[in-house]
């Protein structure tokens, strides 16, 4: 059975830190881009940050401006976001996806989101 679990989210104050996981079970990591989404009150899903399955391509959002970082822990089949200098625009659900190929544009499984709230 596949399944991607997040964990990790919570309520912040602006500038402050969370680290997101995401625990894969049920199918190969090696062939697939893990990418992290989120999608805001009111607002329309959009990509945060994506690891190719080699981990050589790595894409962030323009939005992010060098706050986040994505890395995958092969041996434990885990994905992290680690989010720093937070904002409160940055509230939403986080929700790891997993996509065949080197970009994370052909989504095959998705998590069930993590909520992440930042308070000013």
């Amino acid at each position: 059975q596949v399944q991607l679990v997040e964990s990790g989210g919570g309520s912040v104050q602006s500038g402050g830190s969370l680290r997101l996981s995401c625990a894969t079970s049920g199918f190969n990591l090696a062939y697939y881009a893990i990418g992290w989404f989120r999608q805001a009150p009111g607002k329309e899903r959009e990509g945060v940050a994506c690891i190719s399955n080699t981990d050589g391509n790595i894409y962030y959002g323009d939005f992010v401006r060098g706050r986040f970082t994505i890395a995958r822990e092969h041996g434990k089949n885990v994905v992290f976001l680690e989010m720093n200098n937070i904002e409160p625009e940055d509230t939403a659900v986080y929700y790891c996806a997993a996509s065949r190929g080197l970009l994370c544009v052909d989504i095959k499984y998705w998590g069930n989101g993590t909520s992440v709230t930042v308070s000013s």
